[in-house]
């Protein structure tokens, strides 16, 4: 099974073209869409081609193959126009044996672990920056954090990026399909 992880969309028209442009290329069977889908939000500039309701186009059709947890951003009224429901904190997700806790990373993250146990995947967006990386979490044991990285809106040098779970690869892209990170889980 292969599963796109894509983050920070932050309303822009622009960049969820390129996601789902390499969405259909991949051939993933589903899109995990880890929050921040269409407001920019007011510590952010507008990302480019800000247009909530061509992103709402673009999404809609794909309802069926959306999983989505809600953003710091993300609101009620953002779930009336989306026909995918994104007002879930989190979302755990089993894929090839692997227990993943998808949340958006601005309540449950690295530094405030949700309940995960050792071998467990925390996988969340919210910073802007890609992450892809084993640590030791204090009282727990070795846990994997991935961060796709920002669709829209990268941080710290980053381009705007996606993610790729294939078997038990990770691997996180540019738009131009380059391996920015990769780990094997």
């Amino acid at each position: 099974m292969k599963i796109m992880f894509a983050s920070d969309i932050h309303g822009s028209a622009y960049y969820c073209r390129k996601m789902l442009e390499a969405f259909e290329r991949s051939k993933a069977e589903r899109l995990v869409l880890l929050g921040d889908i269409l407001y920019h939000g007011p510590r952010n500039d507008l990302p480019k081609e800000y247009a909530p309701k061509e992103v709402i186009a673009m999404l809609n059709p794909l309802r069926s193959r959306i999983y989505a947890v809600r953003g710091n951003c993300d609101t009620e009224v953002d779930q009336m126009v989306l026909q995918f429901p994104i007002l879930a904190d989190y979302a755990l997700l089993s894929f090839n044996g692997r227990t993943f806790y998808a949340t958006h990373g601005h309540v449950f993250n690295q530094d405030h672990l949700p309940p995960v146990q050792e071998g467990d995947i925390l996988i969340h967006g919210h910073t802007h920056v890609l992450k892809a990386e084993q640590v030791e979490a204090e009282g727990i044991g070795k846990i994997t954090v991935l961060n796709p990285g920002s669709t829209s809106i990268p941080k710290e040098g980053n381009p705007p990026t996606y993610a790729l779970l294939e078997e038990n690869v990770f691997r996180i892209f540019t738009f131009q399909d380059e391996i920015v990170k990769e780990i094997t889980l």
